[in-house]
């Protein structure tokens, strides 16, 4: 029968997602779970895995095409079914059954209905003479980088790489079969395909893919010369960014306030805790310390870990921390959670920020971790910033940004000395905190970072 597999949700409330590029084609036989094309939410870009063993049949939309969650978006040739039915869409006319079992299409696999490992789609149009790196590019480059015949991988595998590896590539003009054949059998990185693309001079051809859309440049001639725009398409984690911070700003009445506080000690533990070999496999730093501080002063100051549920005419008050951490990637900003982060430990903290930091940086975060946190932190201290004015994540009330750690002149047991200050900005809904409960808040947070043994009394 013709099986039409529609767009899943891939996360909460998500209603559309751009397909970035199909990984198979009308004809291709599929397996289970095989992966068959990439999309990009407005939050992450996600892998799709087949629902259906059969033939695809037809594809709903073009990459590059954004289509609504429920839409249609690739039909299929299912082995070994009877015909559907077109009053109930079931096979033989039969009435749904809750007792069948049903695809998972929630953008994380189907549930297996046979054993085995999926089978990597063949890829078309490729051949020996393709996967093998052509005789001009082997002639330029340095002959002791180039592996031996049999450490390239078999013809008919998709090179093995992350879906950011694959588009980063696809930017480069560089194909990933020439990549492959050169790093042999393991994962594909970044590294590989810059190191190609400068080694053959730039960018090649892409064997199977397409070019992906450019930004738009356009010159006009005036009577002071030729003046350039470059347009960039809106869409993906920039588009979600955008409208979220034009809800919250227009939703949400925010304050922001500022406290500078001397951070000496905490630096000083940070020293400390560096240099015990116990700790060595944790990387713990200020914002390490940072976090637990806030996860403590959240403890004391709830109304800054609630949320205005404007519906039920209620403030809701959590009594968990899914700590956000703002993420600057690739692909725009992005703020995955640490969830039950007042459960951890500084070590707990430090391993779950590295983890965090990593994933997003990859482009693998899932959807469900950007979901739903509770309190954010956002550390534009990297950049050399002392303070800001951030705006609230929707649903959330407090945001708390982290300013850069700078040596200067403070007062320091009646005298003045260089000490090490950094700047906090809290920015919070007014609705549901008062200025005065924002001020404990900040209170406490820098009370912790002035002097870290207060986390005893917390």
């Amino acid at each position: 029968m013709i099986a039409e597999f529609r767009l899943p949700d891939l996360g909460e409330g998500l209603t559309e997602a751009e397909v970035v590029q199909w990984l198979v084609e009308p004809g291709d036989s599929v397996a289970l779970n095989q992966t068959l094309a990439e999309v990009e939410t407005a939050k992450a870009v996600v892998e799709l895995p087949s629902p259906y063993e059969g033939t695809v049949a037809s594809l709903h939309a073009e990459a590059g095409e954004t289509i609504a969650v429920g839409s249609p978006l690739i039909a299929f040739d299912v082995v070994g079914s009877e015909p559907e039915s077109e009053a109930t869409g079931q096979p033989g006319g039969e009435a749904p059954s809750e007792e069948k079992a049903q695809p998972n299409l929630v953008g994380y696999g189907a549930a297996p209905a046979a054993g085995g490992r999926p089978v990597r789609r063949a890829r078309r149009g490729v051949s020996n003479a393709t996967v093998q790196t052509d005789a001009a590019v082997r002639e330029a480059a340095p002959h002791d980088a180039l592996p031996p015949a049999d450490a390239e991988p078999a013809v008919g595998e998709r090179p093995r790489s992350t879906p950011p590896v694959r588009a980063h590539a696809k930017r480069r003009g560089v194909d990933l079969v020439l990549v492959a054949a050169e790093v042999g059998d393991r994962v594909i990185t970044r590294q590989d395909v810059d190191a190609y693309a400068e080694r053959v001079g730039g960018a090649v051809p892409d064997a199977v893919g397409t070019a992906p859309e450019k930004p738009k440049t356009a010159a006009s001639a005036t009577g002071d010369g030729e003046r350039r725009q470059t347009r960039i398409p809106i869409r993906g984690v920039r588009k979600h960014t955008a409208q979220a911070m034009v809800q919250s700003a227009f939703t949400a009445p925010h304050v922001t306030t500022f406290h500078t506080v001397d951070v000496t000690a905490t630096m000083e533990l940070i020293e400390q805790l560096r240099a015990d070999r116990s700790l060595s496999e944790h990387r713990i730093g200020p914002l390490v310390v940072i976090a637990r501080a806030v996860c403590l002063a959240l403890g004391r100051n709830p109304s800054l870990n609630a949320h205005w549920d404007e519906s039920a005419g209620e403030i809701v008050q959590n009594h968990y921390v899914d700590l956000g951490i703002a993420a600057a990637t690739e692909r725009g900003l992005i703020v995955p959670n640490i969830r039950s982060a007042e459960t951890l430990s500084l070590t707990g903290l430090a391993d779950a920020l590295q983890e965090l930091t990593a994933t997003a940086r990859s482009g693998r975060t899932s959807p469900a971790d950007l979901a739903a946190g509770t309190f954010s932190i956002t550390n534009i201290g990297v950049f050399g910033i002392d303070a800001g004015t951030p705006i609230l994540p929707p649903g959330q009330s407090g945001i708390l940004a982290v300013g850069a750690v700078r040596r200067q002149p403070w007062e320091h047991r009646g005298e003045i000395a260089l000490r090490q200050v950094m700047t906090l900005s809290l920015s919070f809904d007014h609705r549901l905190v008062d200025g005065a409960e924002g001020a404990r808040f900040l209170k406490d947070v820098a009370d912790l970072l002035e002097q870290p043994g207060r986390a005893l009394v917390f």
